[in-house]
This record gives C-alpha cells, structure tokens and sequence, in this order.
C-alpha cells in the first residue's frame, strides 16, 4: 500500500503534522476524518483541497468520513477570520448540509469494496447535549491558559471587534467531534486546512485525556496564487462546486484562466494525474506558453471531476459559442449561463412574433435604431444565434427561440446580447 503521507508531499498537499511517527501509522489502513462548515448550500473551489486530500486517503485504502458541522455551523468557525460572522438560522444550517452532503456524494466512493466512503452530521451528537452537561463533562477538560494562547484567539482578543463566547468554544466542539469519531468509528486521523492547528490539536489532547490514545493530525496548506489571493475566487466572488450557483462554463473559465506560474502545481493538488505527465505538460507550457496546455488539461479534468462528462461538455460548447460556434444541442439555461454577463433584455412574444431581426436587433438595444440594424445587416455584421443574417427582410421564427425562451444576437466577433422572451 502506497503511503498517502508521500503522494501529499509530492503534490503540495502537506503542510504539517502533529506527530513525526504520523507516517509510519499511516502505513496501514485507519479512519480519517475532515470537516465541512455548511456556512452555504454548496461547498466552494477551495474546499476542493480538502476533498482532494481525502480521496487520496480512499485510494490509499484509508476509510474515509466526511463531515458536515450541522451543529458547528449554528456556532461559526473564528479560524482566520478577522469579525464574527452573522449567525445563521436553524434552517440554513439544515438546508446548507444536505446541499453540502449531494456534493461530497459526487467526490467520494460510498461504494468501495473494502472502504467506503461515510458522510456524517456532527449535529445528530452534538444535538443531543444539554449546555451544564457538555461543560461538565467536556469543559472541565481544557484549560483556558492553553486557549487564550492559540494564536488565532489572542489576534481577535486584540482586535476592535473582540471575540464572543460563543467564537471561543468552537474549539471544543470540533475537539468533542474528534472524540466521537474515535469512539464510533475507530477515527485516528484529522486532517484540515492549516487555520485549523488549534481545533485539531484539542481533539487530540481530549481524546489523549479521556481515552490515553494517541491520534493525529495533518494540516493542508490554504492554497494561494502566484499573487499571494487566497484561492477559490473570481473577481471577489466565491467559485462554488453546485452549477446552480457557478455554472459549468464559469467554473471551467477559472481553472482554465490560471497563470503559467500556477499551473503545474494546481494541476498536482486538483488532479490526479500522474507526475509524469504534469511534468511534460509544464514542459510543454514553457516551449508553448500561448497554447495554454496544462491549463486546459486543468480546468478539462477538474470541471469533468465536478460537474461530469456532461457538464464539462457544455463547458467546452460554451466556449465554441463566444468564439462564433453552433448553439445547437444547449438549452435556454445553458444559454442564461454562457451570457450570465452579457447585455439582455426582456422583450414580449407580441414584440417578437413576426418581427424583422432588425427590429428585434433595436428593440434588444443592440443596435441603437434600426436604421443602424439595417447597415450592421448589409455590411454582414448581424447574426442570430450565430448565424450570420442573410438579409434585411429576415424574421425571427418559433425556431428560432430555444426552449422557446432565448435567442443570442451578436454583431461583430464579441459583441453579443441576449433576447428573453417574457411570460
């Protein structure tokens, strides 16, 4: 059995571990164990670390559990941040574990043979106790010297926005979970970003004090660019792994956009492609840079790992379309995602029915009259759902509409706009 503490090693999935024999135990099969802080419906790209880490364990032969904080979510993590965050209701929590149980079900193998993948909610233990019973039987064991000291607590401590009560004991429900899965599961291994030191390090202490054993931790390093941003963004916004909330295209679009300085190490932590073949890829970016290789192969093989065969197809469909290609075979919600961020507008079926596409081209505000239409149409710069309008006299049809919903309007290459047609 290959040791997953050296495949994390060599493809940068390793920051630290709380123990140096970390890697003998690791030598045999064992039970680990990651979080996942359901402070949204949808896990984001840069959870896909994580995700990617534990797969490695599977593959190694490890058990692996993936858990989603429905009881630790009504708390909110402080680690790394600078101010609490808002609270969320009962409700959200509920709603934001289930949608982050379907995307771990999409990564994990729930039916492997000898090691089977298991999806827990640390609610269905940490619901069960009263608040004096889990001070009493939890509490008494962590020493507020030891908390205060953590270096993520005494930076908020000495910041204008403090640290609540209710911040400064999420530590110990993390650690608690730590012992729970001992307990139930035989868990001996934590593994979590490198914010997380502090939450692993007290399971490990509570486990060793109620239970004199031994179990570890391993850190995983929060993924930056070669500009030092903080992974798993565009443009500011959070690249989620549910395509209701970053589509196919978009998602592929951000792996496929990384620098040539970040590409053959992404493609070591977000891929499981051989070394080898990384290596020639970087090779191959470095005689051919303008050919983009290891970034296709990136955002190919991440966006299929994630959205599927399907999805990764739409993904390359949509590409073809801003570049002049056939829209057919998309559907009116491919489309809404492919021009998410071009110029639309919202025109009747009366408007449309029977009309010119220079008056659709007006009425879209594509063109500024339709005399401007009629010239875009003449010179051949008009197209309708990229094809390109063959003369002034012609009408958009029933067929033209997908799904009886949209139609593309383009002039030029790149200047695009979207017609939706009301009710």
């Amino acid at each position: 059995m290959e040791n997953v503490l050296d495949i994390m090693r060599e493809r940068g999935l390793f920051e630290d571990c709380t123990n140096p024999d970390v890697g003998q135990k690791l030598a045999e099969p064992g039970v680990v164990y990651a979080g996942f802080d359901p402070s949204s419906d949808s896990l984001q790209a840069g959870n896909f670390v994580t995700i990617m880490a534990l797969a490695h364990f599977q593959r190694c032969g490890h058990k692996v559990v993936a858990l989603a904080g429905g009881a630790t979510g009504m708390i909110g993590d402080p680690s790394g941040k600078t101010s609490e965050r808002s609270l969320l209701t009962r409700e959200q929590v509920e709603a934001n574990t289930e949608g982050i149980r379907e995307n771990l079900s999409r990564f994990l193998d729930f039916d492997h043979p000898t090691a089977p993948a298991v999806i827990v909610n640390n609610n269905d233990w940490l619901g069960e106790f009263s608040f004096l019973d889990f001070l009493r039987d939890i509490g008494k064991h962590f020493r507020m010297g030891a908390m205060l000291g953590r270096e993520s607590v005494r930076a908020r401590l000495a910041s204008e926005s403090g640290m609540s009560f209710t911040e400064f004991s999420y530590a110990l429900l993390q650690a608690y979970d730590f012992l729970h899965l001992y307990d139930t599961a035989g868990c001996r291994f934590q593994i979590g970003g490198s914010d997380q030191w502090g939450n692993i390090t007290a399971g490990i202490d509570l486990v060793r004090k109620l239970r004199g054993e031994e179990v570890y931790g391993i850190t995983i390093p929060l993924v930056c660019d070669s500009a030092g941003q903080k992974f798993g963004k565009s443009e500011g916004n959070a690249v989620y792994l549910d395509a209701r909330k970053t589509s196919p295209y978009d998602f592929y679009q951000f792996f496929f956009r990384t620098t040539d300085a970040d590409a053959a190490r992404f493609l070591k932590i977000f891929t499981f492609l051989p070394l080898a073949t990384i290596t020639e890829l970087e090779v191959a970016l470095q005689e051919k840079p303008e050919q983009r290789e290891a970034q296709r192969k990136l955002a190919e093989e991440v966006t299929r790992a994630v959205h599927g065969d399907a999805g990764l197809t739409v993904a390359l469909r949509a590409s073809e379309v801003l570049f002049g290609g056939s829209i057919e075979g998309l559907s009116a919600s491919d489309l809404a995602g492919i021009f998410a961020d071009v110029p639309s507008a919202e025109l009747s079926r009366e408007t449309v029915a029977g009309a010119t596409v220079i008056d659709i081209a007006a009425a879209a505000g594509l063109c500024q009259s339709k005399g401007a239409a009629r010239r875009l149409v003449q010179s051949g710069g008009l197209y309708l759902n990229n094809v390109r309008v063959a003369g002034i006299e012609a009408t958009v049809g029933p067929e033209d509409l997908v799904d009886d919903q949209v139609a593309v309007l383009r002039s030029g290459k790149k200047n695009f706009h979207l017609v939706r047609i009301a009710g």
